[in-house]
């Protein structure tokens, strides 16, 4: 009997291992990954539509909760792997009414986004909007798809392990792609790419993890590609799509626009008040605000490649004066992506309350695979929490901060408000329309909010100073919302 009992465990033990030992033999990445080519197909190009659900990646209604959800009606991603290209056409609905993401709070929005090499864009009505931000998350997504990453592995000098997950023996093939993501992709005894584990950077979190599952295999003019794929970002979800139809190697080429390749971020610093300027010149702006001996600046938003400059800027409009004081909006991530680059700084945040412990922690997280601003520095981060309201003076100025209540964009919404100046600084709960152009039929809910909790607090206000946009009397506000504007 203890022969036998041997003899099966010998065995199983075999069996379990058939899949490494027999198939490729443990020998190298190098002969996974030529079994996972050819088992899946060598398209030059892919085009796949789908269709499901999607959440926002860092725009929680509160920091730690799961990103805002939406609706997809369609999803179409063509990926070029020659020239590292991709388009994606996006036509999708809020699933929610809280959390942020610039989109309309009801009706469908249509989205049209491309990545060619170290360049991103936004076609809009009349020229592409460059978007260098987007550049880092449109690379990592084109290089964790399910042929995307067996390339990406080849080129990067993979290494291969052998665990087992939910008691299936896999081949992890792990790698890095300098300056951009490390990924494991998790290949099963059909060489097929079924799970992908990777980390990127991130202008607020430092890094993020990233998990993606592909599933449901199906032939396409004998190219594999999966019928269903998830994944989770941060440790939410923010994909859930049936795949409905795949096309191998159509065509894709994306010719980078002119005005995408000469795209320079500007900085623009215009006195509103003494001792108060409007920092702007790009989609996020921020507010500078001097102080007896120090200066206080509202916002740091998007990255270290927008808010590093920016706080250059700021002190050299007042020689001698440190930035003492970063305060941000909300927790949303491009209005906070520039954080790190404030405490590398050593300026104290002062954020509301619910966003301290999570700043905290974000900011503990140095970066390894590009680091920024904040690695660099090795600071520690000092986050000032505000729960409703406070005041900072040096004798001769005052900014009062508000939190903005009832909003359903942020419950973490700040609003700075300077009595003196009669000024108010808010970012998302208003952003001025153009020019000439008719308020909404419906007002945009936001924008009640805003004015209910200025006459909530009896704020004397005559301009606004919005971190999108431009500078505009108190009166526009009241307009696009349809209210007939205090006297």
């Amino acid at each position: 009997m203890r022969h036998t009992a041997l003899f099966t465990r010998v065995t199983l033990s075999i069996a379990a291992l058939a899949f490494v030992s027999g198939a490729i033999a443990q020998d190298s990445a190098v002969a996974v990954l030529k079994r996972a080519s050819a088992a899946m197909g060598e398209p030059r190009t892919i085009r796949y539509t789908a269709e499901g659900t999607g959440w926002t990646f860092g725009q929680a209604f509160k920091p730690g909760m799961p990103w805002p959800k939406t609706d997809i009606q369609s999803l179409t991603r063509t990926m070029n792997y020659a020239n590292s290209s991709m388009r994606e056409e996006i036509a999708f609905s809020r699933g929610e009414p809280r959390g942020g993401g610039g989109y309309p709070l009801s009706g469908q929005q249509r989205n049209d986004q491309y990545l060619s090499g170290s360049y991103a864009w936004n076609a809009v009505a009349v020229a592409a909007a460059p978007g260098p931000r987007f550049v880092v998350d449109r690379t990592h997504q084109l290089w964790i798809s399910p042929h995307g990453v067996i390339s990406a592995a080849q080129r990067n000098n993979a290494t291969v392990t052998w665990p087992d997950k939910g008691g299936k023996s896999l081949a992890a093939v792990a790698f890095i792609e300098a300056g951009k993501f490390a990924a494991t992709a998790f290949i099963n005894d059909a060489f097929l790419v079924e799970r992908v584990e990777s980390r990127f950077p991130d202008p607020v979190l430092g890094e993020t993890n990233t998990v993606t599952v592909y599933s449901n295999y199906r032939d396409y003019a004998g190219v594999k590609f999966p019928g269903r794929i998830q994944q989770s970002q941060g440790g939410h979800p923010t994909l859930d799509v049936s795949i409905k139809d795949v096309q191998p190697n159509v065509p894709a080429e994306y010719a980078v626009p002119d005005n995408v390749r000469g795209a320079k971020d500007r900085i623009t610093t215009d006195k509103v008040a003494d001792g108060v300027w409007y920092v702007a010149g790009a989609s996020h702006h921020s507010v500078a605000i001097e102080m007896k001996d120090h200066l206080i600046l509202v916002e740091t938003p998007l990255n270290d490649m927008r808010s590093g400059p920016v706080l250059e800027a700021v002190k050299s409009l007042v020689p001698g004066k440190k930035i003492r004081y970063v305060i941000n909006s909300h927790s949303h991530f491009d209005h906070s992506g520039g954080l790190r680059a404030a405490v590398a700084e050593g300026a104290t945040i002062i954020a509301q309350a619910q966003s301290k412990a999570y700043f905290e922690r974000a900011f503990a997280t140095r970066g390894k695979i590009a680091p920024d601003l904040l690695t660099k520095s090795g600071k520690k981060a000092t986050v000032r929490p505000v729960k409703d309201r406070m005041t900072l003076s040096d004798g001769t100025r005052t900014v009062e901060l508000y939190r903005i209540g009832n909003s359903i964009h942020a419950d973490t919404f700040l609003m700075a408000y300077l009595p003196k100046e009669r000024l108010l600084v808010e970012a998302d709960a208003y952003t001025p329309i153009p020019p000439g152009a008719k308020p909404p039929a419906t007002p945009n809910a936001n924008n009640v909010n805003l004015i209910e909790n200025i006459e909530r607090l009896k704020l004397g206000v005559d301009r606004i100073l919005p971190l999108h946009g431009r500078v505009v009397p108190l009166a526009d506000l009241y307009t696009t919302a349809g209210r007939t504007p205090p006297k």
